[in-house]
């Protein structure tokens, strides 16, 4: 079902549990926003393509962090995703439904998760090929209960979401719970005015708090 998500990758994103996303306004911050993620537990960064920086800072990341999972966020349109695979993209992410970007990530190879949020919009996700899909905006919709209601009917299918969209750790652990979900979206690890004021070690703190959530209830208790 994940035709545009390979399986390898799904079991990273299911190991790591969390994906930091980011909006970066200086390529430079790029190598230490990584470092600082990288230290607290997560290696799963999508930088959303919003600004004029974000492209030089995927290439930053990939040069000095090539085992880093970089992924380029808000693709809106094809000629974003091929930009973003000559970057060094090494997965994409969009916060809504468009077949010419789902087609776009196909030719460019790109493993690629579409936004959606209506039974309508997975079912077009799945007759598009895509079975692991961005599920946003996650709180204002109802929460980790509305996405196991509005995502029940597919449940026998195998599709996986990665909810984001007014998560916090708080709201965090509700959502890993969910069998659905592979992953979560954070915005919250690595926000923009901690970016832009070089807070690396409160970033660093707050990747590690959600490695700890999502070790404390994923990872197998030995005796």
């Amino acid at each position: 079902m994940n035709l545009h998500f390979p399986e390898p990758w799904c079991s990273r994103l299911q190991t790591t549990g969390a994906v930091a996303v980011v909006i970066v306004d200086d390529p430079r911050q790029a190598e230490p926003l990584a470092a600082a993620l990288l230290e607290g537990g997560i290696d799963l960064i999508e930088l959303t393509l919003r600004t004029p920086a974000a492209l030089e800072g995927i290439k930053r990341i990939r040069q000095a962090f090539p085992t880093v999972g970089i992924g380029a966020g808000t693709l809106l349109d094809a000629s974003q995703v091929r930009a973003a695979a000559d970057a060094g993209a090494t997965f994409g992410v969009a916060p809504g439904l468009n077949p010419d970007v789902v087609k776009a990530a196909r030719v460019a190879g790109l493993p690629f998760a579409p936004g959606v949020c209506t039974p309508t919009e997975i079912d077009r996700a799945l007759g598009l090929g895509c079975g692991l899909l961005k599920y946003f905006p996650a709180e204002t919709l109802g929460g980790a209960r509305h996405l196991r209601i509005t995502t029940s009917p597919f449940s026998h299918l195998g599709v996986r979401y990665m909810p984001l969209g007014g998560i916090t750790l708080q709201s965090a652990e509700a959502y890993l719970r969910e069998p659905s979900v592979i992953a979560l979206g954070g915005s919250w690890i690595a926000p923009r005015e901690l970016i832009s004021g070089g807070n690396w070690g409160l970033i660093r703190e707050n990747a590690r708090a959600v490695r700890e959530l999502v070790d404390s209830i994923r990872k197998p208790r030995t005796t």
